[in-house]
């Protein structure tokens, strides 16, 4: 089949998570034998922050660490979407795409209706902000693919689109598993800082547990002001910067274990919504404590898969728990490292896209 997809970017992973699952959908796509055309505007702000921080050698690594993998860089105004859609089968468009490009395609496809077309949503915004995500015209879509239950919900609720299926993301297990090396340190945590969703979390579960336990930490992230730098420097912690997210296994390999800490919404309107780190840490076989949030749709196992850490006082414990029970860690190692394999990895999801994209009613199909 014939695969048409629109991202904000396939080559930069700067501050943009939804890179990595695409990255691996589209390995697994390809290793299937089918044809996949990725399309990203050329003014991308992840790829121009990328470039400015790192140079064009940043882009130059991407394809030497992703080599079967490519992308067309178009300008708005000039894409030409007869072409780009010509014998598509199937056609995904991200929610990080301009406005007008979502229509146009919609408007293709009344008088195009040989290919499948979905919305895909991966972000907060359906329930944090709503009048953004409701002018998005996706009268002509066949559906939405959200990253979450919650978020499929608000798209059937608030009649945004004709129907929506859950799509969670999940681990590319050809980069992301168990690796050799020798440690050097006994926390990483690798994550951006953000916008303020989760500054006093990142203070209870990472920078004040690490300062107190005198712990060997090290982040790696985007996006850290100079207070937080600050903060960081007063706990002893190592700030090492922008990490491609193809390195991180291997980062991960030199570490005793890693935290989760997600984002406000996600605790508070986006239960069941994990994100994509977690099943990275997971499927390579790093011991994984996460902060708070409410594993509703069951995708793990908390306590056997990783261990959850409902305060700054449980999130110590649990840190010295595993720095001196091996095998505790080696329990969460093997349990959460199984979840993935049988359950959360890109193959999977590709599966579920594929039964998804076969349905032609809608409702008549769900994806857990």
């Amino acid at each position: 089949m014939k695969f048409a997809l629109f991202y904000h970017s396939l080559i930069s992973d700067w501050n943009h998570g939804n890179a990595h699952f695409l990255r691996g959908i589209v390995t697994e796509l390809l290793d299937r034998g089918h044809d996949v055309a990725v399309y990203e505007p050329r003014d991308a702000w992840s790829v121009q922050n990328l470039v400015a921080d790192h140079g064009v050698a940043a882009i130059a690594e991407f394809h030497r660490a992703f080599p079967k993998l490519s992308s067309t860089r178009y300008d708005l105004d000039a894409l030409d979407l007869y072409k780009a859609l010509n014998d598509a089968d199937i056609v995904i468009v991200h929610e990080w795409n301009d406005h007008e490009l979502v229509r146009r395609i919609g408007a293709h496809r009344v008088r195009n209706r040989d290919y499948r077309l979905f919305f895909h949503d991966t972000h907060h915004r359906a329930a944090t902000d709503p009048d953004a995500m409701a002018a998005y015209d996706l009268s002509h879509y066949d559906g939405v693919l959200a990253y979450g239950g919650v978020i499929r919900d608000l798209y059937r609720s608030r009649g945004w689109a004709a129907d929506a299926w859950t799509w969670h993301e999940a681990a590319d297990v050809r980069v992301f598993h168990p690796r050799d090396a020798e440690r050097i340190g006994d926390l990483v945590w690798i994550g951006n800082w953000g916008d303020d969703e989760r500054t006093n979390e990142l203070r209870e579960f990472l920078i004040e547990p690490s300062r107190d336990l005198k712990l060997r930490t090290r982040i790696h992230g985007v996006r850290y002001p100079e207070t937080a730098l600050s903060e960081l420097r007063d706990a002893h912690i190592d700030y090492a910067g922008y990490l491609p997210n193809h390195r991180a296994p291997e980062v991960f390999a030199r570490y005793r274990f890693t935290i989760h800490v997600p984002r406000r919404p996600y605790v508070e309107t986006l239960r069941g919504i994990p994100t994509i780190r977690p099943f990275e840490a997971l499927a390579c076989g790093i011991p994984l404590i996460s902060a708070p949030w409410e594993d509703s749709e069951h995708l793990f196992t908390p306590g056997a898969d990783f261990l959850v850490a409902r305060n700054g006082a449980e999130m110590r414990r649990h840190m010295r728990d595993i720095l001196h029970d091996d095998e505790l860690a080696s329990s969460l190692v093997s349990h959460g490292l199984a979840t993935i394999l049988a359950r959360h990895t890109c193959a999977h999801r590709v599966d579920q896209l594929l039964e998804i994209a076969a349905v032609r009613e809608p409702a008549l199909a769900e994806v857990r």
